[in-house]
């Protein structure tokens, strides 16, 4: 099984102290950077370019897990790759049928992308990217409706994550979207090993104490499903 990694999510720190932000969480022991990629057409908000990916990737020392939600992952796909993109992600909604997935998975490797990663929204089935398992690193389980921050957990997704395991998918799954410290070790019971929380890490007094509680939280709750 692979190890439980905390990925924050940079859209909930302070942007006009970027780099400082990536120091502060990265000192609280932060595993990856997670960054959101929105177009403002496939989500109905505008976030990071490659230009911010390349200047986070020179302050920070975790590997940026980037998640493109954007219409056209091909044409934007070595801009991130180029950046500094140590994990990138696209949704299997842009990408339509396994054949099309197949080109943007093999697109990312050509261009040195180290880890590919497949999205699904909370309405999209688990069946769609069953057929291309074999070809990424990690599948990303949206539990809201991406495009903002600070929305409810909805917990009928755990169904695919506990489906992605029953199938024998060893490589990483991710959560994103209303994780905190109630919803975590539900996440991590279902067999998820990559967690990205914003506002519960960055609004968080004690930002240190609650990485720490998320990763042993995730591991008891590990360690019971397994009891």
């Amino acid at each position: 099984m692979q190890p439980h990694l905390i990925s924050p999510s940079l859209l909930s720190c302070d942007f006009a102290r970027l780099a400082t932000e990536v120091a502060r969480v990265e000192d609280a022991g932060a595993d990856w950077l997670h960054v959101d990629v929105m177009d403002g057409h496939f989500v109905p908000n505008l976030t990071i370019g490659p230009p911010v990916v390349e200047a986070l990737a020179k302050v920070a020392r975790r590997p940026l897990d980037v998640h493109l939600m954007i219409t056209d992952p091909l044409k934007y796909a070595p801009h991130y790759a180029k950046a500094g993109a140590h994990v990138l992600t696209f949704h299997v909604e842009v990408a339509g049928s396994a054949a099309g997935c197949r080109e943007v998975i093999r697109a990312f490797r050509g261009e040195g992308v180290r880890q590919v990663g497949i999205a699904l929204n909370p309405d999209t089935p688990v069946e769609r990217v069953l057929d291309v398992l074999d070809e990424v690193d990690l599948v990303l389980v949206m539990s809201v409706f991406p495009g903002f921050g600070g929305q409810k957990f909805m917990p009928e997704v755990l169904g695919k994550v506990r489906a992605l395991r029953q199938r024998g998918f060893e490589h990483h799954i991710e959560m994103d979207g209303g994780l905190n410290a109630a919803t975590l070790p539900r996440c991590a019971e279902a067999g998820t090993n990559v967690f990205v929380a914003g506002s519960a890490i960055f609004g968080a007094s004690d930002m240190r104490s609650t990485i720490e509680g998320f990763r042993a939280s995730a591991a008891s709750a590990r360690a019971g499903a397994r009891a």
